[in-house]
């Protein structure tokens, strides 16, 4: 029992490690956590996503991702385009404010709304919203190539070591990885009262813009 848990632990511990550095996908996360936009599935996909890539880690395939440098290299290219797309939107509304108003979220257009037609409409825009919330970060989490060279390889490779211990570290690091999601997208709503005002918004999509380019600009050149 004992070496069981010192695995789940220092399962833990690794993937927190891996996970906790400042991405794309922490950045998105931490946005819709603000903006208490889709959080519930946007933190959903991203600690099944690790879920699934720790286990196929932990399963060995991390030797498949290794020697397969062109598909590596394909991720990487197309990753890093997303990134800087992604990145240059959140530049875009820096850049103009009045967005940033209008996206502080649906609740107040809503409330405001008294007839049927403007609360269908109101309705219709926030399932839109979830949606490329969803779709925008399913791509980030599974475009992005240090996740299954971090996730899948590195972790894996720890894993490995410990033998028959090692889906039990596996554990630990999906353990780690919900919490993590979980903190950051549902706390983020802490920050909320700082982010009222539209120059806060500014500065931390200024952030998130850098954030994205820079990752994107960083997948390609090493592609």
């Amino acid at each position: 029992m004992n070496h069981a848990l010192t695995a789940t632990a220092a399962g833990f511990g690794t993937g927190l490690s891996l996970i906790v550095a400042i991405g794309a996908q922490n950045a998105f996360v931490l946005r819709q956590g603000v903006r208490r936009e889709a959080v519930l599935a946007v933190v959903g996909i991203c600690a099944l996503s690790d879920a699934v890539l720790i286990a196929l880690g932990v399963g060995g395939v991390g030797a498949f991702v290794v020697a397969w440098p062109s598909a590596v290299t394909a991720v990487a290219w197309i990753g890093g385009l997303f990134l800087i797309g992604y990145g240059c939107l959140a530049a875009r509304r820096v850049l103009r404010p009045s967005a940033l108003t209008v996206e502080a979220g649906t609740a107040g257009a809503t409330s405001t709304a008294v007839a049927a037609g403007a609360t269908s409409t109101a309705v219709a825009a926030a399932a839109g919203s979830r949606r490329r919330a969803v779709l925008t970060c399913l791509a980030m989490t599974w475009l992005n190539p240090h996740v299954y060279l971090d996730t899948v390889f590195l972790l894996g490779s720890i894993a490995a070591d410990r033998g028959p211990l090692r889906w039990t570290f596996g554990l630990g690091a999906v353990i780690a990885s919900l919490v993590w999601f979980a903190a950051l997208g549902f706390g983020a709503r802490l920050l909320s009262p700082l982010l009222a005002r539209p120059s806060a918004w500014r500065v931390l999509d200024a952030l998130i813009a850098a954030t994205m380019i820079v990752l994107g600009a960083t997948l390609i050149a090493g592609a």
